[in-house]
Parts: C-alpha cells; sequence; structure tokens
C-alpha cells in the first residue's frame, strides 16, 4: 500500500498526458474526492521523471503515447530509477495490444480512455491498496492465456517487441526512418534493422506491404 500525503491524507496523483485538456478533465475528476489530488501535471518523460522528483506523488496515471516518447518507456525508467510510485496507464490504445506489456514493463493496471469516468478513480483506489487493476474482459484473457487457453493476442503484430511495435507505429503515421531514428533516438541503421525484423516477423518481402499494413492499423486506431 502507498503512503498518502501525511498532511492532507490524500493520495497524491501525477497525471502524465500530451493533451491539456485530458490532464484538466482527469484533475477535475480526481480532485473531487476527498481522498485523492492531483499534485502535479506533466506531457512527457523528462516532465514527468522532474515531476516525481520534486512532489513526489504516490500515483502517476500514464498515456501510452507522450509528447517526448512512450509511455511504456517512461514506465521502465520509473523502475530504473527506483521511485516509489505506482502505476495506471489510461489511453486511448487497444487494451488487447498494450495492456500486458503496461504489465510487465511495471504498471500496476490499464484503462481504455473509451471507459466510464468513475472507473478511473475506482482504478486508483485498487491500485493504491496493492491491486492490479484491469477490465474484466482483459483478465478474463489474461487468464485463458496463463491457464493454456487460446491466445487473445494471436494478431499479426503480437510477436512484435516494444520497441518493434513502436516503430511500427511511427511508420503507420508516416514517417521515415530518419524522422524515426531522431524521435527515438537511435540511429537511422538501427531503425533499418527493426524495420527488417518487424518484415520477417509479419512473414512480409516489400517495405510498401509494411506501410501498407501499419497504415490500416493506425487508421482503424489499433495503435
Amino acid at each position: 500500500m502507498m503512503m498518502k500525503n501525511l498532511e492532507t491524507n490524500k493520495t497524491k496523483v501525477l497525471i502524465v498526458d500530451d493533451h491539456p485538456i485530458v490532464r484538466q478533465g482527469l484533475s477535475m475528476l480526481l480532485n473531487q474526492n476527498d481522498d485523492m489530488e492531483v499534485c502535479c501535471e506533466a506531457e512527457g518523460l523528462i516532465d514527468a521523471v522532474h515531476a516525481i522528483e520534486l512532489h513526489k506523488p504516490d500515483i502517476a496515471i500514464i498515456d501510452i503515447t507522450l509528447k517526448d516518447g512512450s509511455g511504456l518507456d517512461l514506465i521502465r525508467e520509473i523502475k530504473v530509477r527506483g521511485f516509489s510510485i505506482s502505476i495506471l496507464v489510461l489511453s486511448v490504445h487497444d487494451e488487447a495490444i498494450y495492456a500486458e506489456r503496461a504489465l510487465r514493463a511495471g504498471a500496476k493496471g490499464y484503462i481504455m480512455k473509451e471507459e466510464l469516468t468513475e472507473k478511473v478513480v475506482d482504478a486508483v483506489r485498487k491500485i493504491i491498496h496493492g491491486k492490479v487493476y484491469l477490465s474484466d474482459a482483459m483478465s478474463s484473457r489474461m487468464l485463458d492465456k496463463l491457464a493454456g487457453g487460446a491466445d487473445y493476442s494471436s494478431g499479426y503484430i503480437d510477436g512484435l517487441s516494444d520497441r518493434e511495435l513502436e516503430v511500427f507505429k511511427l511508420i503507420g503515421k508516416g514517417f521515415g526512418t530518419r524522422e524515426i531514428s531522431e524521435k527515438m533516438n537511435v540511429s537511422p541503421k538501427t531503425i533499418q534493422s527493426y524495420r527488417a525484423r518487424i518484415k520477417e516477423k509479419l512473414n512480409l518481402e516489400k517495405t510498401a506491404e509494411l506501410q501498407q499494413i501499419a497504415f490500416q492499423w493506425c487508421a482503424n486506431d489499433k495503435i
């Protein structure tokens, strides 16, 4: 169980989202509750790390897509730095693709933005009390997978690593190799290697095929 703000006896919340309107809406929602308060906000990885160091929140609500990178990278950075903070991912991205990745990175819950607002409050409370929060559908899928049942994520991007999935998403958004390398802060040669592995895993021969599939996934808001 996380420690609460000793002065107010409220759970201190950090909101990390690249959309100001989303941050404002979440702040209004959470601050209406007597047991929690939004102590700080951030729009990207660097801002979030600084906010955690300065304000020491109990829980961070993090989107997958941030101003300067991936929410998954932020979760991993938080864990590497040893911050004592719980993490809830709140995103538009499909939970069937990202929920398990988020939990592996170190999050304690995943909720999609299309869910009812009261579920966000429920998720925060559940995680603060040391539990994991997932939707009923996602919980069933993961239990089925652990029990050796059908693989719920057997789609053709399931085998991609987190970094490969990030490259795949950026390809789908129309970015070229050099642009992707700048966004991910790696060399163009590294991105070319990612592209090659993605094509191999998706059983594709041509770059045009990869671009077409990536475009379709982004157009359908699947990633």
